[in-house]
């Protein structure tokens, strides 16, 4: 089992008949079973992008639903940060809440993965979909390193609308090169995880691709530094008031305090996804053409195909059922447990069983099972077989 929480399982499985290893959602509940059946919308929605995640298929099973996904043998960014950063570097205004284990992962890496992830936005904006919840953690990597975005479960698809029809929003260029425009009457649903998310999104306004470079900002300091967004805003980091947090976010007027130890480009790029005002962000097309990530160091050649996998893992995936629920993590709700920056809990109601960090147990899997909890079930369909030791 790669892993477990509220919303159900994740099992590393493998196909009887080809031995090929693809990874298992399960369903148990029915606010995983929405939450799963939004991202096998979405991706099924999708045309074929070696920057997105692939859904392989699903199967009812009694009253479960099972959803087969691409397996990512590199695991997380957040994983390869932890795993292959240079330490802890701080933020303009870091502080000493930051944790000391924490990583943080070389600029010429991050203008690599940066690269990719824009490529992967690229490809949802024009399909008029905002991944909602983009994040080290939802960002996998191939065995080859090349990276894909993942876990769906808070996508949302926008209403695209002719320029005639309006021009109260930010437009883009879609394949065709026709200019369209958001809805200015698109309802928001808060869903990701707050520290990532833009300011207008926790205003609880128009939802738009603007949100998805916002929190690509944030997810590129997360990279720079090794912390959470906002981990060096002492207003924030030091609030023991989840709301309180959220509303000097969503109404303080600051930013993310950027990595002092980057590049003017870096910086420069940081800026330009950062802006309070998601009309004045750029997109992510206008994105890919910015110094920070055109040099050729980031355009690298793969050293294996993406169907060469190598016999490791981390803990891929990253995904909607991730069980920690907390202020650093995915689908925030007032009744769960909270988390801030520093660390520290925020009690609140928690309607989910809060876990410790999922621990689990497969052939080629490096995490180990908690003692004081058995190994779920091995659940398996007519052509394939859960992959697990013991």
């Amino acid at each position: 089992m790669v892993g477990y929480g509220s919303f159900g399982t994740i099992h590393l499985a493998m196909n009887k008949s080809t031995a090929a290893l693809f990874v298992v959602k399960s369903a148990h509940t029915d606010a995983g079973r929405v939450a799963l059946d939004n991202e096998v919308k979405i991706l099924k929605s999708l045309s074929s992008s070696p920057y997105i995640v692939q859904c392989l298929g699903t199967e009812e099973e009694e009253n479960n639903l099972n959803v087969f996904m691409e397996y990512m043998a590199g695991g997380s960014l957040a994983d390869v940060a932890h795993k292959f950063g240079c330490g802890c570097r701080g933020s303009s205004s870091s502080s000493s809440s930051s944790s000391s284990s924490s990583s943080s992962l070389d600029e010429g890496l991050i203008r690599v993965y940066t690269r990719e992830i824009l490529l992967g936005l690229k490809h949802l904006h024009q399909h008029g979909i905002v991944h909602c919840d983009l994040k080290c953690k939802n960002v996998l990597l191939g065995s080859s390193g090349n990276i894909k975005l993942a876990d769906f479960g808070c996508a949302k698809r926008v209403i695209l609308m002719d320029s005639s029809s309006s021009s109260s929003s930010k437009g883009f260029k879609n394949n065709n090169n026709s200019s369209l425009l958001l809805s200015a009457t698109t309802v928001v649903v808060v869903g990701g995880t707050p520290l990532w998310m833009a300011p207008e999104v926790l205003r609880n306004e128009m939802l738009d691709f603007a949100a998805d470079i916002w929190s690509l900002g944030c997810t590129v300091i997360e990279m720079a530094t090794g912390a959470p967004p906002w981990a060096g805003d002492h207003e924030v980091a030091s609030n023991n008031n989840p709301m309180a947090a959220m509303l000097r976010i969503a109404h303080g007027g600051a930013v993310p305090h950027f990595p002092t130890h980057f590049s003017k480009e870096g910086l420069d790029f940081l800026t330009k996804c950062l802006e309070r005002e998601p009309n004045n962000r750029s997109t992510a097309e206008e994105l890919l053409n910015h110094p920070f990530v055109v040099s050729s160091s980031t355009i690298i050649t793969r050293p294996f195909s993406s169907s060469h996998k190598v016999g490791y893992a981390s803990s891929s995936p990253a995904s909607v059922l991730e069980e920690v629920q907390s202020f650093e993590d995915t689908y925030f709700d007032l009744d769960d447990e909270l988390e801030s920056p520093r660390g520290n809990h925020f009690p609140t109601r928690n309607s989910f069983a809060h876990n410790d960090e999922p621990k689990g147990t497969a052939i080629i899997l490096l995490r180990q099972q908690r003692e004081d909890r058995p190994l779920a079930s091995s659940s398996s369909g007519n052509n394939w077989i859960t992959v697990r030791s013991g």
